[in-house]
């Protein structure tokens, strides 16, 4: 039965070699490139599904030679090795027959907001950027801070990066959602624990191609950039604020010194805020993909808390407990929460589509 759903992807990579050999289709640039991407995609999943045919196969054949009298050793030593693989090689096709997501090779848009708990929320955004910058450093991505605002006493009321590398927004995108923090903060004479929050969302980035803004869906406004406590550090309007009238979704940029560069930078975000909200409502419509993202990944709802008295990091969308805090907060170690939030949602695709 498992077979009969392999064959299907077979035929169509085998079609594809097809057409990309015929002479014809180097003069279609973009339908060569489609199929091209389409051939990678599926050539790990075909490979995997040609030996695991082979496996049935031999078993088949062996379980036939068991009551030879001359090979049928030879054929129950052949099955004890053979036997164990066909499963293992189910479960990891299986995983490679799940619908891919579109966005999971992006590069993405990083931000983090200070929520509830005033000055220890502001540090807590430090942190936890800190943190993913060293989770980046250990996987190879690259880190640019597009935009920040300064807290009142130290750490980010506002953090926005733009994170690079080889599947960012697969890895990260569970990450969305509010991050809650209970230690005692250092102004603390009592020895209380505070509980604060902040807000993370993590966004793809987008080309032209994916959303079309119309320049009189924008408003510019320009204003003079300002640092910490309201002090001037340009004496010319260069920041920018950038209004998406049909949404009301607001990007304000003042890094750069430069005007020109703070309305591309700005530009850059509202397109990926946009397409984000756009695929918010997809996800929204149907309940079957809601599910496929640990939770809504909706902003408002609480994912983590982070117990600092306790060393405990708790994720609350699939249970999750750890002791190690300190290892994942200082060193980086993010894979001990993204490897079992991956595995639980791959889990809960295999099971909607019904493999």
């Amino acid at each position: 039965m498992f077979q009969e759903k392999l064959q299907p992807f077979i035929d169509r990579y085998e079609e594809i070699n097809t057409l990309l050999s015929s002479p014809d289709i180097s003069k279609d640039i973009k339908k060569m490139t489609e199929l091209g991407k389409e051939q990678a995609k599926l050539s790990k999943l075909v490979e995997k599904a040609k030996k695991y045919i082979q496996v049935a196969q031999d078993i088949v054949e062996n379980k036939e030679l068991l009551g030879d009298a001359e090979l049928g050793d030879l054929a129950k030593e052949e099955l004890s090795e053979l036997e164990p693989l066909l499963p293992k090689l189910e479960e990891e096709i299986k995983v490679l027959m799940i619908p891919t997501d579109p966005n999971d090779d992006k590069n993405i848009y990083l931000e983090l907001r200070a929520g509830a708990g005033g000055d220890e929320a502001s540090l807590f955004v430090a942190d936890l950027f800190k943190m993913y910058l060293r989770y980046a450093e250990l996987v190879g991505w690259k880190v640019e801070i597009v935009s920040s605002s300064d807290g009142t006493a130290g750490g980010y009321k506002e953090m926005i990066a733009m994170v690079k590398g080889e599947g960012v927004y697969s890895q990260l995108k569970y990450e969305a959602g509010v991050h809650r923090v209970q230690r005692v903060p250092d102004t603390e004479t009592q020895g209380r624990v505070h509980t604060s929050a902040i807000t993370v969302a993590v966004i793809p980035e987008v080309d032209d191609v994916e959303v079309d803004i119309k320049p009189n869906e924008v408003k510019m406004d320009v204003y003079r950039s300002s640092g910490c406590g309201g002090q001037s550090v340009n004496t010319t309007d260069s920041a920018v604020r950038l209004t998406h009238i049909p949404t009301g979704i607001v990007v304000a940029i003042q890094d750069e010194k430069s005007q020109h560069k703070n309305r591309d930078k700005a530009m850059k975000v509202l397109k990926a805020r946009v397409y984000e909200a756009q695929l918010q409502a997809q996800l929204d419509e149907t309940s079957s993909q809601r599910k496929l993202q640990v939770g809504s990944g909706g902003r408002s709802e609480k994912i983590r808390t982070y117990n600092y008295p306790q060393n405990r990091l708790t994720d609350h969308r699939i249970g999750l407990t750890l002791y190690s805090l300190d290892s994942i907060m200082n060193d980086g170690n993010l894979k001990l929460v993204l490897d079992p939030l991956n595995a639980h949602a791959q889990a809960e695709a295999i099971k909607e589509a019904g493999l």
